[in-house]
């Protein structure tokens, strides 16, 4: 039932299936006559009970009239569960979101059509929609009868202050009798999943430093200098010149090959999230793990927009894109690809069950210099000293720090002596305090860039190869 796909169509034969992309599914018929009686309205049970009594007086009393008057009741009931039993609407229903990924406490709008695909008009019929109670009350709305090939829209809205995936369906159609003596409900079996990512606030621009120097296929690989079966083609995307075609290459790999050229290698910056569940106290959407989940999320946004190749890299060692892609600028949608995984990725994220930042540690050693924003809950003296040495292959490194246990109400912790070390290894280090700006902070970590702090210098700006753009 995403937007674009095939619909859903709910009749009384045919069991589920799940397509593709459209999600497109059938509803089944309600498992024989017994599953249709269960659908007795309390109206229809009273009739039938009424009549049942009535039959059993005009026994004892010995009534013709009364038999009548209670055969008459009872029938009236099982007529109708036999009528809506037969029923054989078919009914197609669709659901789009817009927008399917939201910020956490906003709205998203979601729009129903139900057509009428029988040659038959409808009856009444009431819809209904599964939501998480998070998102808000169960949607319910009445439809009136639709004439043959007939369509009907509906929209409602969802929300979230909490971010997460949440399924939307699945459908539930229930048919009722003119006489509300039976009601049956027909389900579509497809649903869509509304992502709710981090909120992001707006940040000023400030001097950055990302790895910029040498170019890219030129640093990477050695290509000879003789020798035209030594050149390293790759395929041809839309917009290369065709004087780089390289023919002996495209007649092996059956398609159009290029000849590789030097590109500028773009400014690179992986932003750092710890999760560590034993770095942070408290829960719910203002706690220190959400604000800096925000954090990290905004500072995604941010630097990507600036034309950086950016990554997401958790304590874990799990890092969003993947390390082994190139470092060119590739298309626009690429970059929104990329952006959307990782925003998917802080929509999920949950605490780790790691005691240390040794994974994220041998990661960032094994990579290429770039700017290194990291968001760290509580730091011991272990943890402190292994952040410290995360420096030495960025170019520039600044670190938000919270004392979780200021956020929890319960006192001022150790918070300063590890900002002391982490700034004597480079980094610019900030205390983040609850409920703090991260603008407000951003802007105070530019003003900090090249102060001297034991001896090393540390700074959002400190000088690399090139230096980065405004950012």
């Amino acid at each position: 039932m995403s937007a674009g796909g095939r619909p859903a169509a709910a009749d009384g034969e045919k069991g589920g299936k799940d397509g593709k992309s459209g999600k497109s599914g059938r509803g089944g018929n309600p498992a024989g006559l017994r599953a249709a009686l269960g659908g007795l309205t309390t109206r229809g049970r009273s009739f039938l009970a009424a009549g049942a009594a009535a039959a059993v007086c005009a026994y004892v009393l010995g009534q013709s009239d009364l038999l009548r008057v209670g055969l008459l009741l009872a029938v009236l009931p099982l007529m109708s569960v036999i009528v809506l039993y037969r029923t054989r609407y078919r009914v197609a229903g669709s659901r789009r979101l817009t927008p399917a990924r939201v910020p956490a406490g906003s709205e998203a709008r979601v729009h129903l059509r139900m057509d009428n695909v029988s040659r038959m008009p409808t009856g009444l019929l009431m819809l209904q929609d599964h939501v998480p109670y998070v998102l808000g009350p169960r949607p319910r709305f009445v439809l009136d009868r639709m004439e043959a090939g007939g369509r009907r829209e509906v929209s409602y809205r969802v929300r979230s202050d909490l971010r997460g995936c949440y399924p939307l369906g699945p459908l539930q159609l229930r048919l009722s009798d003119p006489f509300g003596m039976c009601e049956l409900t027909r389900s579509f079996s497809d649903f869509d999943t509304l992502t709710v990512i981090p909120r992001t606030e707006s940040l000023p621009p400030v001097r950055l430093t990302g790895d910029a120097s040498g170019y890219g296929d030129g640093r990477r690989r050695s290509l000879a200098l003789a020798g035209d079966d030594d050149v390293i083609p790759r395929a041809y995307r839309y917009g290369d010149d065709l004087r780089r075609v390289h023919w002996r290459s495209t007649a092996r790999h059956g398609e159009l090959m290029v000849r590789r050229e030097e590109q500028p290698r773009r400014a690179r910056c992986t932003v750092l999230l710890d999760t560590r569940a034993v770095a942070y106290h408290g829960v719910g959407p203002d706690s220190a793990f959400e604000w800096a989940v925000s954090g990290a999320a905004s500072t995604l946004v941010h630097i990507a927009e600036r034309g950086f190749a950016v990554r997401l890299l958790t304590d874990t060692g799990t890092s969003v894109p993947g390390t082994g892609g190139e470092d060119s600028p590739g298309t626009p949608q690429d970059a929104a690809d990329s952006a959307g995984l990782m925003m998917d990725a802080l929509a999920m994220v949950d605490h780790s069950d790691g005691y240390g930042l040794t994974r994220a540690h041998e990661v960032l050693r094994t990579g290429e210099e770039g700017l290194l924003i990291a968001f760290f809950g509580d730091l011991d003296e272990k943890q402190a000293a292994l952040v410290a040495r995360m420096h030495r292959r960025s170019g520039a490194a600044v670190a938000f720090v919270m004392d979780s246990e200021t956020w929890a109400g319960g006192g001022t912790g150790h918070v300063e002596d590890r900002l002391r070390v982490l700034r004597e290894a480079g980094w610019t280090a900030l205390a983040v305090p609850p409920g703090a700006s991260l603008p407000a902070l951003w802007q105070q970590a530019d003003s900090r860039r090249g102060e001297p702090s034991g001896g090393a210098a540390g700074g959002v700006g400190r000088a690399g190869t090139n230096s980065g753009g405004g950012s």
